[in-house]
């Protein structure tokens, strides 16, 4: 061969292995690249499903949570309803048996408040027989008394007297009273029978003779129990005829004789309003 062929030759293969070697470099680096965008495909990839497998387990576990949520919830609204016609059945039950007693004790009382106005009814007729027996045994009582034909007692006379003074008919009861004083001028409601007889000139306004007669009261019986009432009434007759001076004599004496009376307390009283 040659030495220029061979020179050719050997140039020729230099730069076929140059060009050989240059087009290897780029294809490495080409693979390479390759490897670092598949690496980094990958590893995004195993990123995303790692995330979308923690968003699915999170999902997942909140579903879950909402799910027993809603069942507790669901059993507790199960319970209450369930609670609620229990309750609802014990009420009816109670209304019934309330119904019934209160029944019972209406049924009783309609019972006894016939029974009572049947009582009532049966006491009324009872006691209108009863006056109308009372009434008919004073009628013939004061019938036989006018007639004598039984004999007057001192104490009829004075309750006779009374009765009359009561009526108001005072000239009568005076008469009665001092009837009963000439026939029995020792008897214990002889003291009685005079302050009457003051009493029916009291309210005649007959202020002077029921000075008088209250006087004989005070003097003559000094410890019957109708002195104090004397006393207060013959002051305020005094009063009353504008005596000041004995009426405050009078009142002054009751006070220190009888101070636990009632008629001193009103004495008392008296004597601060007389000027």
């Amino acid at each position: 061969m040659k030495p220029i062929q061979l020179l050719m030759l050997v140039i020729l293969a230099g730069l076929t292995g140059c060009a050989s070697q240059s087009a290897l470099d780029s294809t490495r680096y080409d693979v390479d690249a390759l490897r670092t965008r598949l690496f980094t495909l990958e590893k995004n990839l195993g990123g995303m499903r790692s995330e979308s497998k923690e968003e699915i387990d999170t999902l997942e576990k909140s579903l879950k949570s909402d799910v027993t949520n809603v069942r507790k919830l669901a059993a507790d609204i199960q319970a209450t309803i369930d609670s609620t016609r229990s309750e609802m059945q014990a009420m009816n039950g109670k209304l019934d048996d309330m119904g019934i007693s209160l029944k019972k004790p209406t049924d009783d009382l309609a019972r006894y408040r016939e029974d009572a106005d049947k009582r009532i009814i049966a006491l009324e007729d009872r006691i209108i027989k009863l006056q109308s027996t009372q009434d008919d045994l004073s009628k013939k009582l004061t019938e036989l008394i006018q007639a004598k034909e039984v004999p007057a007692t001192p104490d009829t006379i004075y309750m006779k007297g009374l009765d009359t003074f009561k009526a108001g008919d005072m000239p009568a009861a005076r008469e009665i009273f001092t009837k009963f004083l000439e026939k029995y001028p020792q008897h214990d409601l002889a003291a009685n029978a005079h302050y009457w007889v003051g009493e029916t000139y009291y309210s005649e306004k007959s202020y002077e003779p029921a000075i008088l007669a209250f006087q004989d009261v005070i003097k003559n019986y000094p410890t019957k129990d109708k002195v104090p009432a004397a006393m207060l009434k013959q002051a305020m007759a005094f009063h009353a005829i504008k005596d000041i001076k004995s009426a405050k004599y009078v009142l002054k004496k009751l006070t220190e004789a009888f101070p636990k009376s009632d008629e001193a307390l009103k004495a008392k009283e008296l004597f601060k309003e007389i000027r």
